[in-house]
């Protein structure tokens, strides 16, 4: 009779899984992704932008709105030597790899809680030395003798599955996706985050090397001035003080490298650790101002679309999610939660008959938990997780406000950097003539010393505001890039793959959706 029972109990499972898998709806909200923003600007319409008077500079820049950043985004300053040194920090940062292997390890555990949704089974094997009595089964030892000592041999396999009808599980394995997602959009961050750090201090070094050139031709204008002033002091037609005052300026005006020689130091040192290597071994390429071409078209996507392109707002978007989910799984452990099981074991004394029919035994069993009183545990985790959604709508919103303030604020700087470029370039012009203009007075006889140091005090100031608006003018280009998402959907291919490439392009998610 074990046969036919072992037979008609088979049926009656597959039926219950086959209603587990098509008739259960997960509790808890489906998740969907917030809305674009509805506005279309960055800034105020009062306020201009580079391309209404880009072409107030020596060089101008227009904003291409609507247009996205390409992948490879630092090839618009047209420089090799920062192209190979941008290759060289993605192939050798540690800060990429650590991120590489969070990711990885996110992905498992996507597949540790896929794992809940299948059937576990197992194979489990006993061996026993053991004793019975016959008064343990109510009969008497002198009429139902038993042997003293035996060897017990058990094995058999295992199986059961948990049936998830209210989605607890679907909703775990939906939280370890976003997490995964998250993970995801922090690498995508560590990216951008070293690709503009890279260009940026590679730009930088540029700016300090142009800078310390201003000082050097600033120290030979003292040299020359002194120079003047001693061969007039010697010729009787200045006093002894004209010749102190030209020495202490050329004093004044040493004193301004060592803080960019150190500048500079630092700059370069950070370059080899951007790239993993330390500084000791290493020193980055002596980058010029001249060597890099400012990008004249900037293109900057619209706010709707840049929502979908921020590492740091699909982060929160993916944070969000994972506690939309949470609300499901809390959700899902106020109701029963039923285990079906099942087993057969075959027993033997000797060994020999381990495997024969006539020992085997099978089981089969269903499970039914349901909480009836816990102290408020269930329903106290379930209100903090709708606590804990609400804080993550909350963060993502101020997350697209920050964004889209940066933006603005970059492009603001933008347009006063071309300003001040411009105004920097006409008193440097000016002051040049003046210097040069004191110079002849004085040697003439026409002009006092201060008035020609004065002179020389003005040009100093330009030249070195001259290439530190430059310098700025720069980075402030490579802050709108990054800021826009710095085009790592496609440039990023080295670690990921094209699949999550289109989905990250689009960005698109299926609430609540196993992936």
């Amino acid at each position: 009779m074990t046969t036919p029972t072992r037979s008609s109990g088979a049926p009656l499972i597959a039926a219950v899984f086959a209603l587990a898998a098509t008739g259960c709806a997960a509790v808890g909200p489906n998740f969907k992704p917030p809305a674009a923003p509805s506005t279309t600007r960055f800034v105020p319409p009062g306020e201009a932008t580079a391309a209404a008077t880009g072409n107030r500079a020596e060089a101008s820049q227009t904003i291409a709105l609507g247009e996205k950043v390409a992948g490879d985004w630092w090839t618009l300053f047209r420089s090799p030597d920062l192209d190979g040194l941008v290759k060289q920090a993605i192939a050798g940062s540690p800060t990429l790899e650590s991120a590489k292997a969070r990711l990885a390890e996110a992905r498992e555990g996507v597949a540790e809680a896929r794992s809940a949704l299948y059937p576990q089974l197992s194979v489990g094997a006993n061996f026993a030395r053991e004793k019975q009595s016959a008064a343990a089964f109510g009969l008497k030892p002198n009429r139902f003798p038993l042997p003293p000592n035996y060897n017990l041999l058990q094995i058999g396999p295992t199986a059961s599955y948990s049936l998830d009808l209210f989605g607890g599980v679907r909703r775990g394995v939906e939280q370890r996706s976003a997490l995964a997602d998250f993970q995801r959009d922090e690498l995508d961050a560590a990216y951008l985050t070293l690709t503009a750090n890279t260009v940026s201090r590679a730009i930088e070094v540029a700016g300090v090397r142009a800078q310390l050139k201003a000082v050097d031709d600033i120290l030979d204008i003292d040299r020359q001035n002194l120079e003047l002033v001693r061969t007039e002091r010697q010729a009787g037609q200045v006093p002894d003080s004209d010749v102190v005052t030209a020495e202490s300026q050329l004093a004044a005006d040493e004193t301004l490298r060592p803080a960019l020689d150190q500048q500079l130091s630092e700059a370069r040192h950070a370059l080899a650790v951007l790239t993993g290597r330390p500084p000791g071994d290493w020193s980055p390429p002596d980058f010029d101002l001249a060597g890099l071409m400012l990008p004249g078209r900037l293109p900057v996507s619209l706010p709707s679309e840049l929502v979908h392109q921020r590492p740091d707002i699909l982060a929160a978007e993916a944070q969000l999610h994972a506690s939309s989910a949470r609300i499901g799984i809390a959700t899902a452990q106020l109701y029963p939660d039923i285990t079906l099981s099942a087993g057969i074991t075959a027993s033997s004394l000797n060994g020999a008959n381990l495997f024969n029919p006539a020992g085997l035994a099978w089981s089969m069993a269903a499970g039914l938990t349901q909480p009836i009183f816990d102290g408020g545990l269930r329903r106290a985790q379930r209100r903090a997780a709708l606590a804990d959604f609400k804080a993550s709508a909350a963060d993502y919103q101020q997350t697209v406000l920050q964004s889209f303030g940066q933006v603005a604020d970059i492009l603001q700087a933008l347009q006063h950097d071309a300003d001040l470029l411009a105004a920097q370039q006409r008193a440097l012009a000016l002051s040049s003539d003046s210097v040069r203009l004191q110079r002849i007075n004085y040697a003439r006889g026409g002009a006092g010393v201060l008035g020609l140091l004065d002179a020389q005090r003005q040009s100093q100031q330009a030249l070195l505001g001259y290439a530190r608006a430059q310098t700025q003018r720069y980075q402030d280009t490579v802050q709108l890039l990054a800021a826009m998402g710095g085009g790592w959907w496609d440039a990023n291919l080295t670690v990921t793959d094209n699949s999550d490439v289109r989905n990250r392009e689009i960005k698109t998610r299926s609430p609540g959706a196993i992936p």
